[in-house]
């Protein structure tokens, strides 16, 4: 799959998971953290990112007038990155709500969204995880460290001098694949970047602080409120992309009404130990509608451009993730056609036809798409993990645990690679209950996502 893909598809799904009522409880009085980074000076860029600075300063200020503790950085090397996270992660109290904005460079590798220190030297694909910080890593973190709320706010939706010397186009931002009780905000559509700003401020952030200041509204409908107001500023140019798991109540700016009292009313009735299931099969979404995928902002976007220019591959070929991602196969497949057509090696584009036919049952069609991509550029992880599915859809779960292995050495923070390696060595006979319980807790929707692919837990 591409290096956004399977992972959107987790944060498109319902059902995400439910913190615990307690810290819902005492979110309004727990410790309040956020560490803010703006990064503007960029040795390879060819100008200073001024809004970066400037943006950065303005939500520091705000967020102290929140109540936050702010830890305000600029500039920052990969070490004194490092040294600002660490010191972050170490404030963390549980209960607490811990927030990280970020204004710089931000790129994506792996389906994992990394924002990049100044100092970042970058050439080749490897270079990203090497230099950059993966945006899911320091979710995984400040959850660990037991932070009840999770807030990432990232203007990092630029185009930026590292791509270009090792892409054929920008790819955006990957979605985070984050914990329970998490708040994400990205400037920019998954995918899509903005371009870069030469003025002081940017039209993102000054619409997140003033729905940030806004009285007696939760901190989820400030961000959509933040979302809505720029795109309608925009014309629909510029939309961001928001993600939520959020079921605590918290405000910026004020508190908002709780829950109803539900104290002394019966609890729901639950099944003995002995009447439990062993094994529960999640129920995968149902595909879009055709309603649903014309009033969808980004495929129109992308259309209009292919309107504009048939030759244009790289919107089709992105137009067919965003199909994929929204499970509409038959119009990815098209997409992804018309753009192996052009050019029978592109690795990504036949790797992304691969896992499409995976999920649609053309196993034979699928192997071949992967077994071409890899050909083509023999350290792809991403369709090692296709193909591990292929495998493990065609029974052969020993070369579909070789597939995701291989990919898991390449990218370790890969749940559909570790859950899909689990379920493989389940079936072969042996445990995989390691691999499965830290795919899960990577991502708390990768059985939910497999059962759409057709593969559970509970499948022979």
């Amino acid at each position: 799959m591409s290096q956004f893909m399977r992972a959107a598809v987790v944060l498109l799904l319902a059902g995400l998971i439910v913190a615990s009522g307690g810290a819902a409880s005492h979110a309004a009085d727990a410790t309040k953290l956020a560490l803010v980074i703006g990064n503007a000076k960029y040795p390879d860029n060819e100008f200073v990112l001024s809004d970066a600075a400037n943006d950065a300063q303005a939500v520091a200020e705000e967020l102290k007038r929140d109540g936050f503790v702010v830890d305000r950085q600029s500039n920052l090397t990969a070490d004194a990155m490092r040294q600002a996270l660490d010191r972050f992660y170490a404030r963390i109290e549980r209960g607490a709500v811990a927030l990280i904005f970020f204004d710089g460079f931000g790129i994506q590798s792996n389906r994992q969204t990394y924002l990049l220190p100044v100092d970042a030297q970058i050439w080749t694909e490897p270079d990203v995880s090497r230099d950059g910080f993966s945006l899911d890593a320091i979710l995984a973190e400040m959850n660990t460290r037991g932070a009840a709320i999770k807030i990432a706010l990232i203007d990092a939706s630029r185009g930026n001098p590292f791509e270009r010397r090792f892409r054929r186009y920008s790819a955006g931002l990957a979605p985070a694949i984050a914990p329970g009780n998490s708040l994400i905000l990205y400037s920019a559509a998954l995918g899509a970047v903005v371009a870069n700003s030469k003025t002081d401020r940017s039209l993102f952030v000054a619409e997140l602080l003033r729905e940030m200041r806004a009285p007696n509204i939760s901190a989820e409908q400030a961000l959509t409120n933040t979302k809505n107001g720029v795109v309608a500023a925009t014309n629909r140019e510029q939309v961001p992309w928001l993600s939520s798991s959020l079921t605590t109540d918290f405000s910026f700016a004020g508190l908002v009404a709780g829950p109803p009292d539900t104290k002394g009313t019966d609890p729901a009735p639950t099944k003995p130990d002995s009447q439990k299931q062993v094994c529960e099969v999640p129920q995968a979404e149902p595909a879009p509608s055709a309603d649903d995928l014309a009033k969808d902002p980004v495929i129109a976007d992308l259309t209009r451009k292919i309107a504009a220019n048939t030759n244009d591959a790289v919107s089709r070929y992105k137009r067919g993730q965003v199909y994929a991602i929204k499970r509409a196969y038959a119009l990815a497949m098209q997409d992804f056609d018309v753009v192996i057509r052009r050019d029978p090696r592109d690795a990504e584009a036949l790797n992304n036809r691969c896992w499409t036919r995976a999920a649609t049952g053309d196993l034979q069609g699928a192997l071949a798409d992967c077994n071409l991509a890899l050909q083509s550029n023999p350290g792809l992880s991403d369709a090692f993990d296709s193909r591990g599915l292929v495998n493990l859809k065609l029974g052969r779960t020993a070369e579909a645990v070789k597939d995701y292995t291989d990919a898991i050495q390449r990218n370790p923070r890969s749940s559909s690679s570790l859950f899909g390696r689990g379920i493989a060595t389940r079936r072969s006979g042996g445990d995989g209950a390691t691999d499965i319980a830290q795919a899960k807790s990577m991502n708390p929707n990768i059985a939910k996502e497999f059962a759409g692919y057709g593969v559970t837990e509970c499948t022979p």
